[in-house]
């Protein structure tokens, strides 16, 4: 080996992430945003330009809210109506309609250019000193040793270079380095199928409903979306020998595209550009294991699942703010390593959950043409006429976490808090989260007793009335639906624990307690939010 070749040793990094797509760069937003300090580790040099995903949800919004771009993301998004069903002949099977002002305080549905987003994640991470990213590098090993600091070694061009950190987050996709260094397999849960995406800009009165079309028809599945001013996306299963390249191309396209645009009446002026055209195998795949000590898997590493209900980016996300706050606080606070096992303890059961929806979804595309298949149809669409139905397959997607360590089993327990608007200091209307930071709160009706005090200075949480908070009555009315007098929030906004109504204590403290107890004392003393004086009770 050569001196130019030779392993460089750099000094010891709190988190390594490996990956810098939307997962890992948020991760390292959230990470930084508590004093987290990480290295990301990319082997392209620049943002991937070819677009991928293309839809996210209200929960995933407010996550990038967390990591300090929800404005930025706002300007660049299309809100959607929503997801239909339709048959081959493209009569409407089933409509899942979704709000513009959702549970979180943001659209249910928005639809948005993945490249955009890279983009305005990466200027964020270089708003942060805590966060530092190097592209154009090859990670090539991740040990995890029985005592002592993960080692990471990558190469660039000045040679080889060893890592010595305090966890690894592999956000390094399908084929993950990751993965393969912790051991884990994959867990096939039987999908597979050829599809082609094909991205277009064009002018032309395109024919669509602004949501998602999916139509079921089982010789030709397709799906169809628009996903900002002149960009819209179509997904095809083609048959074997099909193709858009060479002769004959461009007339099969046009006959594909033909329910939502007729190319043969485009003007010079209207175009029609295809921007990308790929080829993807969807697959429905869930990692057998999601962690090795201080290594996690995150994202396509740890799941794959088919687009069909736009919840790969999203589930990738939602890994990250999972995550990220309990490794802050066992790398900061000294809180117990056992934190950490929560992680795919609550995040596993939903992936399979997401991976499931989708696959059922693929199946009522592809399902079949026999008898059975068209009263599964009919089933499916006098199903979805009855009132709420729709709806509750909609909420579906962000359901509870399961009772555990970090969930009380309560009526809101494991339930995200609502987002409304509120009344902060000054007279300024902002998001709860832009109040409530990135600390545990609780958010009560009732003045706490000081046994519930004493435990929310060691948390150091937020404390907030919320009669005073200046919103809808949001807050208030979501309590007493879930007949809460206070409950105590994660930083991730999950309820972690329930004062029922009529008075009581926090009954799961012995379960969550021993896990976030800090070995420095008090992280920061408790906090009454300051909203404005006008608002308060």
């Amino acid at each position: 080996m050569t001196v130019e070749q030779s392993v460089h040793h750099s000094a010891d990094v709190p988190v390594v992430i490996v990956g810098a797509g939307p997962v890992g760069v948020t991760a390292a937003l959230l990470l930084a945003r508590r004093g987290v300090r990480s290295l990301v580790l990319e082997r392209h040099r620049d943002v991937y330009l070819l677009p991928r995903a293309v839809a996210t949800d209200d929960e995933v919004r407010r996550i990038l809210q967390s990591a300090g771009i929800a404005d930025e993301f706002a300007a660049i998004a299309r809100p959607a109506r929503g997801l239909r069903l339709l048959d081959a002949g493209h009569r409407v099977i089933a409509e899942f309609r979704r709000s513009p002002h959702g549970h979180h305080g943001f659209p249910q549905t928005s639809m948005f250019d993945q490249p955009e987003l890279e983009r305005l994640l990466r200027e964020a991470l270089a708003r942060h000193p805590e966060c530092e990213l190097r592209g154009g590098v090859e990670v090539t090993a991740i040990e995890q040793p029985a005592e002592g600091p993960v080692r990471v070694t990558y190469r660039d061009d000045d040679g080889e270079h060893l890592l010595l950190a305090d966890a690894v987050l592999g956000c390094d996709g399908a084929g993950s380095l990751t993965r393969d260094a912790i051991g884990a397999g994959w867990e096939d849960l039987r999908f597979e199928e050829h599809w082609t995406a094909i991205d277009v800009t064009t002018k032309a009165a395109v024919r669509c409903w602004e949501g998602v079309d999916q139509v079921c028809d089982p010789h030709r599945p397709a799906t169809f979306m628009r996903i900002g001013e002149d960009r819209y996306r179509w997904e095809f299963r083609l048959r074997a020998g099909e193709g858009l390249d060479g002769p004959g191309g461009w007339e099969r396209l046009r006959e594909l595209v033909a329910p939502w645009v007729d190319l043969s009446r485009l003007s010079p002026a209207d175009g029609f550009h295809v921007i990308r055209q790929a080829q993807y195998t969807f697959r429905a795949r869930i990692a057998d294991r999601w962690r090795l000590g201080r290594v996690f898997l995150l994202g396509d590493a740890a799941h794959l699942t088919p687009p069909f209900v736009g919840q790969g980016l999203c589930s990738g996300l939602r890994d990250a703010h999972n995550l990220t706050w309990k490794l802050a606080r066992v790398l900061q606070q000294g809180a117990d390593e056992r934190l950490l096992d929560t992680y795919e303890r609550e995040r596993k059961p939903h992936a399979r959950h997401v991976i499931r929806l989708a696959v059922a979804t693929g199946w009522a595309m592809t399902g079949g043409q026999d008898r059975a298949a068209a009263l599964r149809r009919t089933a499916v669409a006098a199903a979805c006429r009855i009132p709420g139905v729709t709806g509750r397959a909609s909420r579906d997607l962000g359901r509870p976490l399961r009772a555990g360590p970090l969930v009380r089993r309560s009526g809101l327990g494991g339930t995200f808090c609502p987002q409304p608007r509120v009344t902060a200091e000054g007279g300024r209307h902002v998001r709860l989260d832009d109040v409530l930071g990135d600390s545990f709160a609780v958010l009560t009706a009732v003045p706490l007793p000081p046994s519930l005090r004493a435990l929310t200075d060691g948390l150091g949480a937020r404390v907030v009335d919320v009669h005073g908070t200046g919103d809808d009555g949001t807050l208030a009315a979501w309590l007493r639906a879930g007949r809460a007098d206070a409950v105590l929030l994660r930083p991730d906004r999950v309820v972690m624990d329930v004062v029922p109504a009529g008075g009581g204590d926090f009954t799961g403290t012995a379960a969550w307690a021993p896990l976030l107890c800090t070995t420095r004392g008090p992280v920061e003393q408790s906090v009454s939010v300051p909203l404005s004086r006008s608002s308060a009770r």
